[in-house]
């Protein structure tokens, strides 16, 4: 079987109730695809019109009923109402057999009792009247009905999502226009090593704040932006190491040499040994967060995309930072109160799981270096279809 690329779209319902986290779960820890690609979408009434066009035409024989049913959901569902959008979040997956292995983890939308071992299964609804007739349809995600479908149905996707930006604007959401605080939430590499339910569990825990994503990409931090981003803690870490190592190698030189070492000496060792564990200590936060070393890459490959991969997130809502932040835990996960984020799945004050900005002003700041309007999600299915 060749790699090729399969998508899910998860419906306005599904974000509405946040199930996006357990629909993410499931769709990470049941495959080995390669998830390539994230972005939210407000689907527009042209592109509406289009994809179900492509979605009815090109069904095969035995699927025309259920293709019809999707069809005539997303008219329904996805469309603007009163020139206000409804959310849907766009996956993209890459490998071998993609097609068939994303049809089979999404399941068939089925009335009656269900045992819940696929997405449908577990979030979908079909309800029927006495006659036979569909009196009630929600499938939870779109997927490609076939393997034959999937490039025209991205081909088509393709052409809406180039003209739309990364973040949705506040004012073409439905509900409260007052809420309009926005946050970053970056999910680390950490929880991207092996196929996991781990990322999807952390947006799931995120939901209980009742924020809107209204953006998302996935992202591979260079070493110029880990740099950037990260660069108030160097000093934060010079300030509290370098004195503690500098007391500590004092105390081992006069233990192992057996005489006493003077301030102006310990101050010198502060300043030598202290900053540059510091430094060190720094340099592994860089590392952690782009998956290279600063110090073994070349100058000129600084801003190249780095090899660990991220999840971007915005979110907006009232009182945002703060209420992420209380979701999240803090920095060190042995002092984070159980139920938090940290808590259940960090490990140190590096390996905390997740990052989120902790002001207003540092959200637009990280915003802006992780060039949270740039997705190169158009780029990727431009050169896998």
């Amino acid at each position: 079987m060749g790699t090729e690329l399969s998508y899910v779209i998860i419906t306005p319902y599904t974000i509405q109730k946040s199930r996006t986290g357990g629909v993410l779960a499931r769709l990470l820890s049941r495959t080995d695809l390669d998830f390539v690609g994230a972005k939210m979408l407000a689907p527009t009434k042209d592109f509406i019109s289009e994809y179900t066009e492509v979605l009815e035409k090109d069904a095969l024989d035995d699927e025309k009923d259920s293709v019809k049913n999707i069809a005539d959901y997303i008219k329904e569902s996805f469309v603007p109402h009163e020139n206000k959008y409804h959310r849907v979040m766009f996956l993209l997956f890459k490998g071998e057999n993609a097609c068939e292995k994303i049809y089979k983890i999404a399941g068939k939308i089925k009335p009656g009792i269900r045992t819940g071992e696929t997405i449908r299964d577990t979030y979908s609804d079909c309800i029927l009247t006495p006659d036979g007739s569909v009196r009630y349809f929600e499938p939870a995600i779109i997927v490609p009905s076939s393997k034959d479908n999937v490039q025209k149905e991205l081909k088509c996707i393709l052409k809406y999502i180039e003209r739309q930006p990364n973040i949705i604007n506040k004012d073409l959401l439905t509900g409260d226009n007052n809420r309009k605080e926005r946050t970053l939430v970056i999910i680390k590499p950490d929880n991207w090593h092996h196929p996991s339910s781990r990322p999807g569990s952390i947006v799931d825990m995120l939901s209980k704040t009742g924020l809107r994503i209204v953006g998302c990409k996935l992202y591979r931090m260079s070493i110029e932006e880990a740099l950037e981003f990260y660069g108030p803690v160097q000093e934060v870490l010079r300030k509290k190491l370098a004195p503690e190592i500098g007391e500590q190698a004092k105390k081992i030189l006069e233990r192992e040499f057996e005489f006493k070492i003077s301030d102006k000496t310990c101050e010198s060792l502060t300043e030598t040994v202290g900053e540059e564990f510091a430094d060190d200590q720094f340099s592994m936060i860089v590392e952690f967060m782009s998956g290279i070393r600063p110090e073994e890459c070349p100058r000129e490959e600084y801003s190249a995309p780095g090899r660990a991969k991220c999840l971007v997130l915005i979110y907006q809502g009232k009182d945002a930072v703060q209420k992420i932040r209380s979701v999240l835990g803090p920095t060190d996960p042995t002092k984070a109160p159980g139920g938090t984020i940290r808590r259940d799945f960090g490990t140190d004050v590096m390996i905390n799981t997740a990052h989120a900005s902790d002001s207003y002003e540092n959200a637009k700041r990280e915003m802006k270096i992780v060039k949270i309007e740039k997705n190169d999600i158009s780029e990727i299915i431009q050169s896998n279809i």
